[in-house]
């Protein structure tokens, strides 16, 4: 571990706390101060001025990044006869109704499920799995849909959901330390933009108060987050 702590105390050195950085110099950064051997995700945190209490100052919705997140998605469609044709088509890595017994029995080996309205009632048997995993479909999120070709596509061109936790915060991968830095501005700008759009009517005072871009191990660099505002 010291090596590790010495690698992240000099990563640190390169970023001035003090500064709130554009999102160019703020993924320049990032990328320089990575260290770790493997490709780290790069993620943003954004403190909301809202309180995820109310049901009307949730903050929810999704984003298809420009340039994906840099990670391979596995797409589970539950659908049947042509709908199920068509998510195979679109390139959706598994299909079929028997997926809802298979997930009875223990199996989870997906990363986002999209289902046809038709097969809900049988899903919602499996909320108590699914939900705690961030799995269970949903009519906002587009993963509850008669368009399984285009929910599919855009899943896996770089379609992200993102949520306000209890404390205000929304937390989202926007890309890989090896994207280049134009791309991961693009991504990050796109997710900024799409909070800034998704602020609640009974929302007040600042709503976005603070942002951070960090790598997986590296330190985090704080946004300026005036013209999202």
């Amino acid at each position: 571990m010291p090596a590790v702590g010495k690698k992240f105390r000099a990563a640190r050195g390169k970023v001035d706390r003090t500064r709130h950085y554009s999102v160019s110099e703020a993924v320049g950064l990032v990328k320089q101060s990575a260290f770790a051997k493997f490709d780290e995700t790069v993620d943003v945190a954004v403190n909301l001025g809202v309180d995820p209490r109310h049901a009307d100052q949730v903050v929810r919705g999704t984003v298809v990044l420009p340039h994906g997140t840099g990670k391979s998605v596995r797409v589970l469609v539950i659908a049947q006869g042509d709908k199920a044709k068509e998510a195979e088509a679109a390139g959706a890595d598994f299909v079929g109704i028997e997926y809802v017994q298979k997930i009875k029995d223990g199996w989870l080996d997906c990363d986002v499920i999209v289902a046809t309205p038709d097969v809900m009632g049988q899903l919602g048997q499996l909320g108590r799995v699914l939900g705690p995993r961030g799995l269970m479909p949903n009519p906002k999120a587009g993963t509850v849909t008669l368009d399984v070709t285009k929910a599919v596509r855009e899943i896996k061109a770089g379609k992200i959901e993102f949520r306000v936790d209890k404390t205000g915060n929304v937390h989202a991968p926007v890309g890989k330390v090896s994207f280049n830095a134009e791309q991961l501005a693009a991504n990050v700008h796109a997710f900024m933009e799409t909070i800034a759009r998704a602020k609640p009517a009974a929302a007040k005072g600042t709503y976005i108060k603070s942002a951070t871009v960090s790598s997986t191990m590296g330190p985090g660099v704080k946004l300026d987050t005036a013209v999202y505002r």
